[in-house]
């Protein structure tokens, strides 16, 4: 698919070390121990998943991906009832929410952050696992128009920006091919990750999100 390509073409230009993201251990290590995680494809996330409920995380998750989760033995939040309200417009709105960015996006030591999170009772998210729509499959397909717009991911872009902007507290996982490079943390070491890795993880998800804004450029520019 181009859009893959693009995405990796970026993350061996912009983040060199994709493959390999053994950096030298960190003081500035974060423990995760809530995870939100939103796919569109669900396929080779069961020993990600499995990993993280040994360890002790947290799950918070939408329709689907909640069914998946908890269809392998384990709990899962429905963002839905943290937020209070369900997925609305035909699923257009289901993560935006002060509840879900403001777990995201907190900055653990600021204390003024600190007080309105508990103020306003926002659980911290310490990882974000989402992929985004097929927009270029769906392209690619031959899909009417209509269908192609809502195939424009505005829930998962958000969570993605969010995640990568607050990476010096938040891990991100923006596609599947970020999923090795988050087992290998899991295997290594359990649910901790250092800062490096998280900002290396944060320059990649970027590379998705502005392939995917290209995308979605491109199609715009030939209609």
């Amino acid at each position: 698919m181009l859009l893959m390509q693009l995405i990796d073409r970026n993350f061996l230009t912009l983040c060199p070390n994709t493959n390999n993201l053994n950096f030298e251990r960190m003081s500035e290590v974060k423990k995760i121990k809530t995870a939100l995680i939103s796919v569109y494809h669900k396929d080779g996330l069961d020993e990600i998943i499995q990993r993280l409920a040994d360890d002790g995380v947290t799950f918070l998750s939408t329709g689907g991906t909640r069914h998946f989760i908890e269809t392998l033995g384990y709990k899962c939040t429905a963002v839905e009832d943290l937020t209070g309200y369900p997925s609305i417009l035909g699923g257009r709105v289901k993560t935006l929410h002060p509840k879900v960015f403001g777990g995201i996006l907190c900055r653990r030591s600021l204390d003024e952050d600190q007080k309105q999170v508990q103020q306003y009772e926002i659980p911290e998210i310490d990882l974000v696992i989402v992929d985004l729509y097929p927009f270029e499959d769906t392209v690619a397909s031959g899909a009417v128009e209509q269908d192609i717009i809502e195939k424009i991911d505005i829930g998962g872009i958000s969570l993605i920006r969010a995640a990568a902007k607050n990476f010096n507290d938040v891990v991100i996982v923006a596609s599947k091919t970020q999923y090795a490079a988050l087992l290998n943390i899991l295997k290594e070491r359990g649910a901790e990750t250092t800062r490096e890795e998280r900002k290396q993880l944060a320059c990649e998800a970027f590379g998705v999100s502005s392939s995917y804004d290209t995308a979605i450029h491109k199609w715009f520019e030939g209609k």
